[in-house]
């Protein structure tokens, strides 16, 4: 793709790398074949191709910012499109390139509702609390809200065993508050295999939500906060984990984001080198897992942040059906539910439509329940699916 940059533009390293990026794209549109919300609207501009063109524009100071915004902000950021691509165009990173450059700010109820998410989301705490003062009143809020309002409230999780073998284990911020018993399955499973689990008690949020809404700044504070409190770790434990696929994404990226920072670069590469997914570490470990009934049959669900964003193939499938499970076809897998953080609640109506096309997917098989990696998505799907939605982690005895 041409470019109009000025020299002095490239003088800027990041419009220099978006520049890099949209000279890499060939105009092919295989991405659109495969991205998520351009076969919903049909749009060329809601799909990736489309708004690479917007993104060029803008980047230039000569698009119309309003409708990029509103394009990109129909964005899930699924990352489909990058594995589709055969020019390996980085798209995801071009589009948080132009998201900071737009910001975080926006009119009307999406800027309350953005500026409430940013705020309470990130923080284990604020959310706990906000989500039990909520629940009484669920029946008054909006449904976008109120179908990502839990059952139930998890506390925080501490855990430093003694154990000859130690990993460190991830939180996350809602996961510990959403889904808490995911990381306390994995933890008996590794404990009773000799593998000791070590958190971090200071643990901040990964950054992820600020970077999916253009507030890099606010991303690259929890991240620097986040590696203070994992690097002291590095020494004494084989590897971090991530039992949600989101999460881990954006630490296994700490590298590039700070690749130009000479205070945290050679320290946030560390951490990045040592974070794997748990579907990873349990692949690499060699240990037998049984199900909790044999021959159950499982649809299963990858996470885009898995697939795409970490593009890691078949290693969940390959341990469930060693367990003993019996995975249902599922077609489309590499299309998004539609959750994609707080795309579900800034985008409710293309949300609910790419969950139940997914849905219709996940549940053509008969399956007697689904299973995912990524609490988002167990969230998302668990609100319109008539079968039990579990994270991968919770089926395995």
């Amino acid at each position: 793709m041409q470019t109009d940059f000025t020299a002095e533009q490239r003088l800027n390293p990041k419009i220099a790398r978006a520049d890099e990026i949209l000279r890499s794209c060939v105009h092919c549109g295989f991405c659109n074949a495969t991205c998520p919300t351009y076969q919903l609207t049909g749009d060329e501009l809601d799909g990736p191709r489309g708004r690479i063109y917007l993104m060029r524009e803008f980047l230039t100071d000569a698009g119309n910012t309003v409708r990029t915004t509103q394009h990109l902000d129909r964005c899930l950021t699924c990352r489909a499109c990058e594995t589709t691509c055969p020019s390996g165009v980085a798209y995801g990173e071009l589009a948080e390139i132009a998201r900071e450059q737009i910001g975080p700010d926006r009119q009307g109820y999406a800027g309350i509702i953005r500026r409430i998410l940013a705020w309470v989301v990130p923080r284990p705490d604020r959310l706990r609390f906000v989500l039990r003062l909520a629940k009484p009143f669920s029946w008054l809020l909006p449904a976008p809200i109120t179908k990502n309002i839990p059952a139930t409230v998890g506390s925080s999780f501490v855990v430093s065993t003694h154990k000859h073998r130690k990993i460190l284990l991830l939180n996350g911020c809602v996961q510990q508050v959403n889904t808490p018993l995911t990381n306390r399955h994995l933890t008996t499973l590794l404990e009773k295999r000799g593998v000791g689990v070590v958190t971090e008690a200071q643990e901040v949020c990964c950054g992820a939500l600020d970077l999916h809404l253009g507030d890099n700044r606010a991303a690259l504070k929890f991240a620097r906060e986040n590696i203070d409190r994992l690097y002291p770790h590095l020494d004494s434990v084989e590897a971090i984990i991530s039992t949600a696929s989101g999460c881990g994404v954006t630490v296994k990226d700490y590298e590039r984001l700070f690749v130009d920072d000479p205070l945290y670069a050679r320290r946030a590469a560390a951490v990045a080198a040592k974070t794997l997914d748990v579907s990873e570490f349990l692949g690499q470990s060699g240990f037998e897992f049984s199900a909790s009934k044999v021959d159950k049959k499982v649809a299963w669900h990858a996470p885009c942040t898995l697939q795409h964003g970490q593009q890691l193939g078949a290693h969940v499938e390959k341990i469930l059906a060693d367990a003993g499970y019996v995975l249902t076809f599922v077609a489309d897998p590499h299309l998004c539910c539609g959750s994609a953080g707080t795309y579900s609640i800034l985008q409710a109506r293309m949300a609910d439509q790419l969950r139940d096309q997914k849905l219709n997917a996940l549940l053509a098989g008969d399956p007697e329940l689904v299973a995912t990696a990524n609490v988002g998505c167990q969230s998302h799907l668990a609100a319109g699916s008539g079968v039990p939605v579990h994270h991968w982690i919770e089926l395995l005895e």
